[in-house]
């Protein structure tokens, strides 16, 4: 395997571009500037948008090519590296590579590199929780484990200070994985439905970028499933390893991660035992208990159960996944603005037992809302709609079976300020008040974090 700098040694005298200059990439521009290659930075942003960043990449040497024609002649490069937001189908690029540059990542350079063993997350719902959850148990076992992809930092600037017996574990989005050569030793998969779709366009694209995190493993490696989700079960069969699959619903006895007298239990070849009870996870929702699924069937025969449920003892969650924000006079409210799809807030929604006040709306990533309507219809009293899929979520209630006998009254708010105050002026004692979007973001901000920071906010003002 090449260091870092036999990496670089072999791209002396060619020409390099590296496309937007986000958290992933900056790094790699640095440590390429530094070792005295020849990049050019490509990034939409204007250039008084992002100046003092632009002044810092130029005093190392980078040339720039900032605006609306950044991707022109991209076909002069020898090498591009992409930022995962820009679909390797863009016709720019597909020019290129026409051409014969050679379109990579900085994730994928992480993967030629690392010499660690790599644990991979992906998923259409659960992929940070799962991997906060490996890494804790790894760590609680006293190995020296990295946290990156999605989550964390970008590890690139770790890799010549990893060793063999390291682990660096993962969480890969789709956007990431779509042109991945190589996969982790440990694969992942929490669970697949229509996500993205702005950008895949379509949902068999979507699951094509998702199997490269196991396509490429061999017969040693370790690839899990859900088996309670159709597609995982299905991809589970095209695996090149013997699948672990985990289940909510059945019991694998046969082998596999299972419920079984309120605990999870694991069986392999060795035979089963009971891991852990499910009364020590203390993060709410059916769908956590799967994401401890997943990650024990992850580690297994690597930490031993005991560090399993000491991890359980004292994890409260991610922030932005059904954080208890406050409680006022009665009234609990919820951060859960990682709901970015309608499958992934109907998990929050039944993570409760009572009927939610919900806040919910934003970005269209044309994922269909049908089920998703029925859902709140059943389980939500007060939907307040915000951003711009509100209409379209608000239609998909209203023409849902259950919606007729439900009660459930809608609301619409003009931004996200205002659906605060609205929760505030209807609510009573003992209601639930759950910001859990079912969308993404960008209609009205940069990221689903910032969405759930600006609403703790909002409601620590009240």
């Amino acid at each position: 395997m090449l260091t870092i700098q036999e990496y670089f040694d072999t791209l002396r005298g060619k020409s390099i571009a590296v496309i937007g200059m986000g958290v992933s990439n900056t790094p790699l521009i640095r440590m390429m500037l530094r070792a005295g290659l020849k990049v050019t930075v490509c990034d939409k942003a204007p250039r008084e948008k992002i100046s003092e960043q632009a002044r810092e990449l130029e005093s190392l040497g980078a040339r720039l090519r900032l605006g609306p024609d950044y991707l022109t002649k991209l076909y002069k490069f020898d090498l591009i590296f992409r930022t995962p937001g820009l679909s390797p189908n863009t016709p720019e690029l597909k020019e290129a590579v026409e051409h014969g540059s050679v379109l990579t990542s900085e994730m994928e350079l992480f993967f030629q590199l690392c010499p660690c063993t790599l644990v991979g997350v992906t998923g259409s719902d659960g992929k940070t929780t799962t991997t906060t959850l490996i890494s804790e148990f790894l760590k609680e076992a006293g190995k020296n484990v990295y946290v990156g992809g999605n989550i964390g930092r970008p590890l690139l600037p770790d890799v010549s200070g990893m060793e063999h017996d390291d682990y660096a574990v993962l969480e890969l989005s789709s956007f990431q994985l779509m042109t991945m050569q190589q996969s982790p030793h440990i694969a992942v998969v929490t669970n697949l439905s229509p996500n993205h779709l702005d950008y895949h366009h379509t949902m068999e694209e979507y699951t094509q970028a998702k199997t490269n995190i196991f396509s490429h493993q061999c017969a040693e490696d370790r690839a899990v499933f859900n088996q309670d989700n159709d597609i995982t079960r299905q991809l589970a069969k095209t695996a090149k390893c013997t699948p672990t699959m985990f289940s909510r619903k059945e019991k694998l006895e046969d082998g596999g991660v299972y419920l079984r007298d309120n605990a999870i239990w694991l069986t392999n070849e060795i035979g089963s035992r009971e891991v852990l009870p499910l009364s020590m996870i203390r993060i709410p929702g059916v769908h956590n208990i799967e994401n401890y699924m997943a990650a024990i069937a992850a580690v297994d025969g690597i930490v031993p159960d005991k560090c399993v449920r000491a991890v359980a003892q004292r994890f409260t969650g991610v922030e932005h996944r059904i954080e208890l924000v406050r409680e006022l006079d009665g009234v609990r409210y919820y951060n859960d603005s990682i709901g970015t799809s309608p499958t992934r807030t109907q998990a929050c929604l039944h993570s409760f037992e009572q009927k939610l006040v919900l806040i919910a709306g934003g970005y269209d990533k044309h994922i269909p809302f049908t089920q998703f309507g029925d859902e709140v219809a059943q389980h939500v009293k007060l939907l307040i709609l915000t951003g711009d899929t509100a209409q379209a979520i608000r239609e998909a209630v209203e023409q849902a079976p259950s919606y007729p006998n439900s009660g459930i009254e809608i609301v619409m708010a003009d931004d996200l300020a205002a659906a605060v105050g609205l929760a505030r002026e209807r609510v009573k004692a003992g209601d639930v008040v759950v910001l859990s979007p079912a969308c993404a973001a960008f209609d009205h901000f940069k990221n689903f974090m910032e969405r759930g920071k600006k609403f703790k906010e909002l409601v620590n003002q009240l």
